[in-house]
């Protein structure tokens, strides 16, 4: 900037004298440019510039009309484009009282300075005033709006790290979740609470609320009417249940909305579930009879359904958040069981080999203890892996529950000994992806204790899935709970919990003529005169 005042200067005057004027003016900034962050000497720089700068400027603009170069007064816009420079550095150093104080200065050293100037008395020259007035309003601009100018060059604030983001999204959601009516966030209930709302509504032989899930399919989350009902999960299909969900608009049909139907007149209404852009759900009303779904009622059914999005959709982002956090805990577990405790029972095991190696003879009795210990030390591996290997299974979106099932039940029974006998009956549909994974884990238990605790020889393993009904049944001919073990006890526990997180029951029943049956039933049974897709495996498979 001195360069450019200089350059300017020098044009206008044509008078290499009133260079003078630029070099006090670099002396002036020596103190602010040096002592940047002195609390006294920077400030009395930035002063000591707005002064020479103004009191310059009315002597070259005297200097320019004695030239007759720049007439009117015209001359100081050579040298005050220099006022800039004190008014930003104070802005930028966040000094907003400065700036203030130096634009008063400034407007007060213009008028000395034109009224000292010889010849021509710059202060009564309109150009003088207009360009002392222009640089006043120029430095006011720039000292004001100089915050935003650092805000943009201030660099971004780092991006927040995804646990700690986490932490406060879920604690959030904690307290949010402990503040709902009944302290819930259950896909289920808030399902079957919308569709009784909606009984009091609109008309309804059966109902049903539907939502997404993997490979492009839908989940039944309830479902009422006086049978069950297969509807149609597909999205590609040509139903109303496809149309309403692509259109995100409700969809009325004289036709059902379920893979099969016995005929006769039938309405149907298709609701999409909308929060935001984002379709979560379907909600689903039939009834038997012809026109039964005017606009009255689609609208009376869309006021009711608005309001019920929000709630289930964050009931299913609760679900997700749910699922994701425990299945990650229970790789790491298995990972620190796998590279600790194993490993190190390993290590055990081999240390047995080598002392049982290097016994001298005669030691039969040592040698039948360390047998013995050697042989504990491979059973306690063994159920190690064992529950690893439970801690690892999942449920595979595309194989279904009673595949995950059958491949944790085959593994266990081949590890004891035991003919394993399967039975499903399971049905295209789907149920939610946290209600398979609960249903895997009592399944798991129940097997598991038929292994360890019931000395049986053989397992029936049922496995009934038809949306949102379901039930699971763990059957042994072993010796019954007979046997108290603690242990025993505390997994009838979890899995009593686990069955009521799912709004499911428990049923642990004596077997006949002798054993235990355990089994885990999600809903109501569905009124149908056949099986359908029934798979009984060959005895012992």
């Amino acid at each position: 900037m001195l360069a450019l005042v200089a350059a300017l200067t020098l044009t206008a005057t044509g008078d290499p004298v009133q260079l003078g004027w630029i070099a006090l003016l670099a002396v002036a900034a020596v103190p602010a440019f040096v002592a940047r962050g002195h609390a006294v000497l920077a400030p009395l720089g930035r002063l000591g510039e707005v002064v020479v700068t103004c009191v310059a400027a009315g002597s070259v603009a005297a200097a320019a009309m004695a030239a007759d170069r720049v007439g009117a007064g015209f001359g100081a816009e050579a040298v005050l484009p220099y006022l800039a420079v004190p008014l930003l550095t104070a802005a930028l150093r966040r000094r907003p009282s400065e700036s203030i104080t130096l634009l008063g200065v400034a407007a007060a050293a213009m008028v000395v300075g034109g009224a000292v100037a010889e010849p021509g008395d710059p202060l009564r020259q309109p150009g003088y005033l207009a360009a002392c007035g222009q640089w006043l309003v120029l430095g006011a601009i720039i000292a004001f709006a100089a915050e935003t100018m650092r805000q943009l060059l201030q660099p971004p604030d780092p991006t927040p790290q995804p646990y700690a983001e986490a932490t406060r999204l879920l604690t959030q959601l904690r307290s949010v979740a402990r503040s709902l009516p009944g302290a819930t966030l259950d896909p289920g209930g808030i399902s079957e609470h919308l569709l009784e709302e909606l009984r009091a509504v609109a008309p309804g032989h059966r109902a049903a609320v539907l939502s997404a899930s993997g490979g492009g399919r839908l989940v039944v989350l309830a479902q009422t009417g006086a049978e069950r009902v297969d509807w149609e999960t597909t999205l590609d299909a040509d139903s109303g249940i496809a149309d309403a969900w692509a259109t995100q608009q409700p969809q009325t049909a004289s036709r059902s909305q379920a893979r099969s139907h016995p005929g006769g007149d039938v309405s149907s209404l298709v609701v999409p579930l909308v929060a935001g852009v984002r379709t979560i759900g379907l909600v689903i009303l039939e009834t038997d009879a012809a026109g039964a779904y005017p606009s009255p009622v689609v609208q009376a059914v869309t006021e009711v359904t608005g309001p019920a999005s929000l709630r289930l959709e964050a009931a299913l982002l609760f679900d997700d958040v749910r699922s994701l956090a425990t299945n990650e805990e229970r790789q790491r577990l298995a990972r620190e069981i796998h590279d600790g405790v194993a490993q190190e029972l390993v290590m055990v095991g081999y240390g047995i080999d080598n002392a049982q190696a290097t016994l001298p003879e005669g030691a039969e009795e040592t040698a039948e203890e360390l047998r013995a210990l050697r042989a504990e030390v491979t059973r306690v591996i063994t159920e190690l892996r064992l529950s690893l290997f439970e801690l690892r299974s999942e449920v595979d979106r595309n194989g279904g529950l009673a595949a995950a099932i059958a491949e944790y039940a085959r593994t266990l029974g081949t590890s004891a000994g035991l003919r394993v006998h399967f039975t499903f009956d399971e049905s295209t549909a789907r149920l939610p992806a946290a209600t398979e994974a609960e249903l895997l884990r009592i399944a798991q238990e129940a097997i598991t204790n038929a292994r360890k605790h019931a000395g049986a020889s053989n397992l029936w393993v049922t496995c009934t899935v038809d949306p949102p009904y379901a039930e699971i049944e763990v059957s042994d001919d072993g010796k019954g709970f007979a046997d108290t073990r603690p242990d025993g006890r505390y997994g009838l526990t979890i899995m009593a919990e686990r069955a009521e997180r799912i709004r499911g029951r428990l049923k642990i029943t004596p077997r006949h003529p002798s054993g235990t049956t355990v089994a885990v039933v999600l809903g109501t049974p569905p009124r149908r005169d056949s099986v359908r897709d029934s798979v009984s495996a060959p005895e012992g498979e």
